[in-house]
């Protein structure tokens, strides 16, 4: 028997633990199955050796809760620990040199240099446990068993254990505020974010569950030399065997040939991802994205990332498929190290915009400190990002090359994340500028260049676009009847996009397609003078019959004598309005925010409508025609005001009732 006390004079480690290590409770469960994933490799390695005769009995860890109890055990069959292996990694690695640690950075603490320095994963057990015990046996067959237990983080008790299975039992005593744990609902929930694809079968055990054949699950417990409790815990894997032979008895009354269900572990060993991309089938991809990220639209492609030089990483990126206006962007990556997951989003790994992906990405190679879940700062970080940046470009635009039909399909989904990185990322511009396409007027799908040079003679070095194919239709189809195009651009991503092309394209501008009115639409010029006349008495007229002061009026001889009215508004003006309004700036004119600022109404001289208001100023029913003109303009831009549109209606309908008397 060994006793010693763990505590660092009136301060112990573990508060530090709780505080700094882990963030989440729930990781300790992470911890302890991969310690015991570790235990199982170790003796793996040995074995190939020839240091270790591989066993008979699969490797496999089990995890078994009693909430009567509210305990947890944690069970492998991997190395095991000698004594001195005991005294060694677990009484003193976390605490040899700890008080000089604590000292040195007691002011300057931080999340990162704590975790690096100290801790094993082993010891996330006091963040929801009073006492945790662990009954080993190592692999060498002269080393006896080791019993060890530590109440409240302060003292420890070690002494031998009758055990005689190889590997360790570790159980958690949970403390007051962690009997959730207990429950196989909530354990199982843990380990299937954490443990779903850990390279060594995790079984699970209720030791509360009512036993079919409870005369026969007998322990032999020797309470001299081990805990009740700890035994208890330890007894659920030996019961195995038991149970199994209460199954087969029960069997005789089945039909022949017919088996008793056989336990299925709550992992999968070999991940997809682990699996070369020439041996994984569509159905496969699906299958997995519909198990990892309970998403059932398929996903639109995916890319298998299967590199070993220079550095090992593998993983699959699905591209889902989403509405843009309904759902959120926020994709899932999830990242693991040697099929331990690690956390989801890590934005040094991922490029940012990558995060609207969804997908997992597996580097046993990542520079992780001992909690798994923080990254140290290295550039060779970096190198996994741009690499990852690298093959996703590379299978964009070879889609692009090889399967343009098929790229064209996708388009409307992927636009967003495609956008998205050439915003973020130069090096992913670069590569992708040449392969981002713009559905135009006719509904097909052209190249920036394409579009330039098809309306070279029309609008060189002009692009126009369309925000809302509803609310615009009326310049659609004024540029279609001209032979005109324009690019469809309705998502919130294209604003910046915009801006961006513009930085990138020397001397080529867009505009919306309601910025301005270009001469392709305007039929005989009127006279300088003519035109001045028409201007001033439908400016008095329209602003008289408005209540509008200062209302910027301009007289036009379209072609299309159908076209009364259109609204335009400088491209420069209504941007820095839609800033405005996004960031809410503070101290500007609160007018500058309002809609209709800088708007021009153009009022075509060949319309009849027009012409009326020019001939008729004071007549009775010239008042209601400018009103429904100007409304009109304003509809075929944007919505109307609430009470615009009310008014508007009561108008119209005083219209169709003079039309019937």
């Amino acid at each position: 028997m060994k006793n010693g006390n763990l505590s660092i004079n009136s301060e112990n480690i573990f508060p530090v633990i709780k505080k700094w290590l882990y963030s989440d409770h729930d990781i300790f469960v992470r911890e302890l199955i991969s310690n015991g994933c570790d235990a199982v490799t170790k003796l793996k390695k040995l074995s190939l050796m020839g240091e270790f005769d591989e066993p008979d009995e699969p490797y496999r860890i089990d995890v078994t809760t009693s909430a009567n109890d509210k305990t947890i055990t944690f069970t492998d069959n991997g190395i095991g620990m000698t004594e001195e292996e005991v005294e060694k990694y677990i009484n003193q690695i976390a605490f040899s040199g700890a008080e000089a640690f604590l000292e040195q950075y007691k002011d300057k603490a931080t999340e990162e240099q704590i975790i690096g320095h100290f801790g094993l994963g082993f010891y996330s057990a006091f963040m929801v446990a009073d006492k945790v015990t662990i009954e080993t046996k190592s692999y060498k067959g002269d080393e006896d068993a080791v019993y060890w237990e530590c109440k409240d983080g302060l003292e420890y008790s070690m002494k031998k254990s009758l055990r005689t299975e190889r590997g360790t039992t570790i159980t958690l005593y949970l403390n007051e505020d962690s009997y959730e744990f207990a429950n196989e609902y909530r354990i199982k929930e843990v380990i299937d974010k954490y443990c779903s694809f850990m390279p060594v079968e995790i079984y699970y055990t209720n030791a509360d569950a009512p036993k079919e054949n409870p005369k026969d699950a007998t322990v032999d417990v020797d309470a001299k030399e081990v805990d009740e409790k700890t035994n208890d815990a330890e007894s659920s894997t030996d019961n195995k065997t038991t149970d199994a032979e209460a199954s087969a008895d029960d069997t005789k009354d089945k039909k022949d040939g017919e088996k008793p269900e056989a336990p299925k572990p709550l992992n999968t060993t070999t991940p997809l991802w682990a699996k070369h991309p020439n041996d994984c089938t569509d159905e496969e991809y699906k299958e997995f994205y519909r198990k990892v990220f309970h998403d059932y639209k398929e996903p639109l492609f995916w890319i298998h990332l299967n590199m070993d030089y220079p550095f090992n990483l593998k993983g699959i990126l699905y591209f889902p498929k989403i509405n843009t206006q309904y759902d959120n962007l926020e994709g899932t990556i999830k990242l693991y190290n040697n099929q331990v997951f690690v956390a989801d989003n890590i934005k040094e790994v991922i490029p940012e915009f990558l995060m609207l992906l969804k997908g997992c990405i597996d580097c046993p190679d990542l520079p992780l400190n001992v909690s798994r879940s923080a990254l140290q700062n290295d550039g060779f970080v970096k190198k996994i990002s741009d690499y990852i940046t690298k093959k996703v470009a590379d299978k964009l635009s070879g889609m692009y090359k090889v399967h343009r039909e098929d790229y064209e399909k996708y388009w409307d989904d992927i636009n967003p994340f495609i956008k998205f990185g050439c915003l973020k990322d130069l090096k992913f511009l670069d590569k992708m500028k040449d392969y981002c396409i713009y559905k135009n007027l006719e509904g097909k799908y052209i190249t920036l260049p394409e579009y330039l040079e098809a309306g070279k003679e029309k609008y060189e070095n002009k692009v126009f676009y369309v925000t809302d194919e509803q609310a615009q239709s009326q310049y659609i189809n004024m540029f279609k009847s001209e032979g005109m195009d324009a690019l469809i651009m309705t998502q919130t991503i294209d604003s910046p996009f915009i801006t961006m092309l513009e930085q990138k394209n020397e001397n080529v501008h867009f505009y919306r397609i309601d910025a301005e009115l270009s001469d392709n639409f305007v039929g005989e010029e009127l006279s300088e003078e003519t035109a001045k006349e028409y201007k001033d008495k439908l400016t008095a007229t329209f602003e008289k019959a408005l209540d509008m002061k200062n209302l910027n009026v301009k007289v036009e001889s379209l072609k299309d004598e159908n076209t009364s009215s259109i609204l335009t508004q400088p491209e420069e003006t209504r941007r820095m309005q839609e800033m405005m309004k996004m960031y809410g700036m503070a101290g500007m004119d609160p007018s500058m925010f309002g809609q209709g600022e800088g708007e021009t109404l153009i009022l075509n001289s060949n319309n009849k409508l027009v012409k009326y208001v020019l001939d008729n100023p004071d007549n009775e029913n010239t008042a209601t025609i400018c009103c429904q003109l100007y409304d009109l303009a304003v509809l075929a831009n944007r919505p109307l005001s609430a009470d615009a549109m009310t008014e508007f209606i009561a108008r119209s309908n005083e219209i169709l009732s003079i039309l019937t008397k």
